[in-house]
């Protein structure tokens, strides 16, 4: 039986788990990511941890990355740019490396351009964050409004939350959801799963380190995630002030402080408060290029822009082009690498069965 070797493109916790899964069955991988680090966004989240693991899966990503960077199967390309892609009995991929990859710790091709041919491929591509600068909340134009990410790479960088404009810790923090998601003026209907999770955790944990803080998070509805779910937000109404509302602006006031205004519903009258940071939850949007990619390969997307995977179910209708993670829409880190596992089985099943034929 012939060799096998799967192209995973996308560095992120869903291809670093399918890379693994498949290592782990013997199957070569050729691993392509197109920053000089591998992890995706999940790399920068914190772990939220207060007095006991809140199950975010931001420590899984380290794990992978070792587990990764040192598997015998698995070939890391990062800084690395596809540029033709082309199939007969395989696909064929060129590979531009750009430049060299000092900052990373994990073994890399040298080579500045690399032919890769595969079996199989994994598009494991990751999304955009939403971009809120078009929103009215002075998103680049206010000091301290930034967004969850930002934040979740704050806690994990320098343990506590401080206000960009003069990095001294804030007594008022708000935080506005589903900046960018459930938009019809965006034609963005989808939740993105991740955001009140994150929002929720991350206000537990700042109110664990810096317990004088007062916190607000205005939402639409708060989505339910993990098996603890009730007794979790329970605990967190106790710390954290919840408001179902979206502000509609934001204005600077003195000493860079931030004056939101929204509707109350139960009171039937606008309400003005002042904070002294403000945090965005932005959306979970496809990457542009993405869509060139699936098109190049000859696999839809939806009309959101997410793609589509094949009917894993039925791995021979597959054309060899499989989706994991959030490149096929919003998922969690966890439910995330949960694919990138499962879609390494459905790409054994297929080679098997390729094999077979052969």
């Amino acid at each position: 039986m012939k060799s096998s070797n799967v192209l995973v493109i996308g560095g992120g916790i869903a291809g670093l788990t399918a890379a693994y899964e498949l290592a782990k069955l013997d199957i070569n991988v050729e691993l392509v990511e197109k920053t000089p680090f591998l992890g995706g966004h999940a790399a920068r989240f914190t772990c939220k941890a207060t007095e006991c693991c809140e199950k975010c899966g931001a420590c899984m990503v380290e794990e992978k990355i070792q587990k990764v960077s040192q598997n015998k199967n698995i070939k890391i390309h990062t800084n690395a740019t596809l540029n033709t892609i082309s199939r007969n009995d395989r696909f064929y991929f060129n590979i531009h490396i750009n430049g060299q990859n000092k900052e990373t710790d994990v073994s890399v091709s040298k080579e500045n351009d690399i032919s890769i041919s595969a079996d199989a491929v994994i598009m494991a591509t990751g999304f955009t964050p939403y971009y809120p600068a078009k929103k009215p909340y002075g998103y680049k134009v206010f000091d301290n409004v930034i967004t969850n990410l930002e934040l979740e790479e704050m806690l994990r960088n320098n343990n506590i939350a401080v206000k960009p404009s003069d990095k001294q810790a804030p007594d008022k923090i708000a935080f506005i959801q589903c900046v960018g998601s459930r938009d019809s003026k965006l034609n963005h209907l989808w939740c993105s799963k991740i955001c009140c999770a994150s929002a929720l955790r991350m206000a537990r944990l700042i109110k664990r380190r810096q317990p004088e803080t007062s916190i607000t998070i205005f939402y639409i509805d708060i989505q339910g995630f993990g098996n603890d779910f009730e007794n979790f937000y329970e605990k967190a109404k106790k710390d954290i002030k919840l408001i179902r509302a979206i502000p509609a602006d934001i204005y600077k006031v003195e000493n860079e402080r931030l004056k939101l205004e929204y509707f109350d519903h139960l009171l039937m009258q606008p309400i003005e408060e002042v904070y002294d940071m403000v945090v965005l939850s932005v959306a979970i949007t496809p990457k542009n290029e993405s869509k060139e990619l699936a098109d190049s390969l000859g696999i839809e997307t939806y009309d959101t822009g997410f793609i589509k995977s094949c009917n894993k179910d039925d791995t021979a209708t597959s054309n060899g082009v499989f989706v994991a993670g959030t490149a096929g829409g919003p998922l969690s880190i966890s439910e995330s690498a949960a694919q990138g596992a499962k879609t390494a089985w459905d790409v054994k099943k297929y080679l098997n069965k390729n094999q077979l034929e052969f």
